[in-house]
């Protein structure tokens, strides 16, 4: 009897397996939200309660962001805002920020989410760290079980105010008692660390600027105590690397090692002045890197040692970061930029496409922790996206298909599955009405400007 859905006559389907092959003509089989099947155009496929046809499609493993700031899509492009590096950024917006509601913020999550989907990813991660007005991790997650995202959501906080040294106003920080006692809320509320699972809790303190030691030893204890990733931002610019070393007397690194803030529980944020003892001690623990390369370039933070890294065997995903730091959230572009900038800095062949792909597929997937996601095998999650290569953007570009991914402008996903439903069909996002939310997105951002 037929069943499930059958993707069939791709152009070529992007495996991300262990031998990274490409099947040329290829189809995918999904029966619920895992994986049954594959195969090239030489094996004849199953039957399927429904099929459809991917004649010039790239059909791959659903992209992974690994950091996001959902709620700064309330904020893109605020003239105070423009044209400063990171401190400053932050000093302009926070008192933004504490205006945020829990209506805006669900709004703002959607948003971000809505437009991830439509670059291609399937899986992200967001670090909240703001909660003014009652605002809860809750907002963002019921976002995410609405709009059809599989999310890991991150308990942030800060609790360093600008009274005892921090950045952030003392308006903004939390009682590190309360950060605790909600952390443990959230998390009995909502982990699910079943295989596939669609929801997966997180807990990540801000940064050193924001944060106490008190608070990061005892997030480190707190998470470990429950079987939750660790993440938090490191290294990301000059001056972060001068807070650490005039308050802290050593460098990020070292900090987070002496914290127990590495191993393949914890993934740090940007890392863009990781030194070599740092990588080497990331690559020796296993600890993952979510790397950001439009933020870390609209900030002039730098350019982050991502192929000293990967070379090193440290496990590298990628972000887009927050909306008001990219003031976009196209996964498929950050994969574009990530190859670029890689090539601006360390030569040409720093990275390739394919490299590029693998990072933000397999490689997020790894630094998040999961072996159910970033790849298409029998078994795993039935999370995969097509892109269609036949508009003018790619023409021309028949030749490497995988590559024009790429090298040419970020498409819009064609189509998207995740957890083995169709959420994106013909490019158009089927859980949400994009214009009439984007019209309340901007009332909701205008309200929090003014």
């Amino acid at each position: 009897m037929a069943s499930g859905l059958l993707l069939r006559k791709a152009e070529v389907v992007v495996t991300m397996d262990a031998t990274r092959r490409e099947l040329r003509g290829g189809w995918v089989h999904m029966v619920g939200d895992a994986i049954a099947a594959l195969g090239d155009a030489a094996t004849p496929p199953p039957k399927a309660a429904e099929t459809l046809d991917l004649t010039g499609h790239v059909l791959m493993p659903g992209l992974v962001n690994t950091h996001h700031h959902m709620f700064q899509s309330l904020t893109r492009a605020l003239p105070a805002a423009q044209d400063a590096e990171l401190f400053d950024w932050l000093s302009a917006l926070y008192p933004v920020w504490s205006r945020l509601t829990p209506d805006a913020l669900r709004i703002a999550a959607t948003t971000a989410m809505a437009e991830l989907m439509l670059s291609g990813c399937t899986t992200a991660s967001d670090h909240h760290y703001i909660f003014p007005n009652g605002c809860r991790l809750d907002d963002t997650i019921e976002a995410a079980a609405t709009i059809g995202l599989r999310f890991h959501a991150t308990r942030g906080a800060m609790s360093l105010g600008q009274s005892q040294g921090g950045l952030p106003p003392d308006a903004v920080v939390e009682d590190e008692q309360e950060i605790l006692r909600d952390m443990e809320r959230v998390a009995a509320r909502f982990h699910d660390a079943a295989p596939r699972s669609m929801l997966r809790i997180g807990i990540a303190p801000c940064s050193p600027f924001s944060v106490t030691r008190e608070l990061m030893r005892d997030a480190a204890d707190f998470a470990r105590a429950r079987g939750l990733r660790l993440h938090t931002h490191l290294a990301e610019n000059d001056k972060d690397i001068d807070f650490t070393r005039e308050r802290f007397r050593c460098t990020p690194a070292e900090y987070a090692e002496e914290l127990g803030w590495v191993g393949p529980d914890v993934w740090h944020a940007h890392c863009v002045k990781l030194d070599a003892p740092g990588i080497a001690l990331f690559a020796r623990t296993g600890t993952g890197v979510a790397h950001c390369p439009c933020s870390n370039m609209r900030l002039a933070s730098g350019i982050a040692p991502i192929p000293a890294m990967r070379a090193a065997g440290v496990l590298v995903g990628l972000g887009v970061d927050g909306s008001a730091s990219n003031d976009a959230g196209h996964l498929l572009g950050e994969a574009r930029q990530a190859m670029l900038l890689a090539r601006v800095g360390h030569g040409p062949a720093a990275m390739t496409a394919r490299e590029a792909l693998e990072i933000a597929t397999l490689g997020g997937a790894r630094v998040l922790g999961r072996d159910d996601i970033g790849a298409l095998a029998p078994g795993m999650a039935a999370d995969l996206v097509a892109f269609d290569l036949g508009a003018l953007d790619h023409a021309g570009a028949h030749h490497d298909p995988v590559a024009a991914l790429v090298f040419c402008t970020p498409a819009r996903a064609a189509l998207s599955v995740i957890n083995g439903r169709i959420v994106v069909r013909e490019g158009r996002l089927l859980t949400l009405d994009e214009r009439a939310h984007a019209a309340a997105h901007r009332e909701a951002a205008r309200r929090l400007a003014e």
